[in-house]
């Protein structure tokens, strides 16, 4: 957001309007574009134009405010999801961290296996070889 308030013209149901605000002038913009969509789709029911310029307003209004709880409802069911997920990654980030120690154990029985194996080699080779000695005297 810009520390100094911005001016702008915009073009609103064909009247021009300066509209003045922390937002960008682009922000601006695309607020009156987003109301002269609505506006738009208002006045393209028969319903709506036959109504008295107090009831448009209402109805137009109550458009706009339906957007604004459905983005809203859409923007609280994406937070849980969010939510959701970051449960689901730490959960994930807590097994993955059980596994690499399990997987350190396990490398660490194995490294101590192959020791004692080879410990065993070793002693197999001294007694064949105490063995032949015995044997050949």
């Amino acid at each position: 957001m810009a520390s100094s308030k911005n001016y702008t013209e915009v073009l609103i149901g064909g009247k021009v309007f300066t509209l003045s605000g922390f937002e960008s002038e682009d922000y601006l913009q695309k607020v009156s574009t987003y109301l002269n969509h609505k506006i738009e789709e208002c006045t393209s029911s028969d319903g709506y134009r036959k109504q008295s310029a107090e009831a448009r307003s209402v109805l137009l209004a109550l458009n706009i405010a339906d957007d604004y709880f459905k983005a809203k409802k859409q923007g609280g069911a994406l937070e849980s999801d969010i939510e959701e997920k970051d449960k689901e990654m730490y959960d994930l980030k807590h097994e993955l961290i059980s596994v690499q120690i399990k997987y350190e154990n396990a490398e660490k029985a194995l490294d101590k296996l192959k020791a004692e194996n080879q410990e065993l080699q070793m002693k197999i080779v001294q007694l064949e070889t105490e063995m032949k000695n015995h044997r050949t005297k």
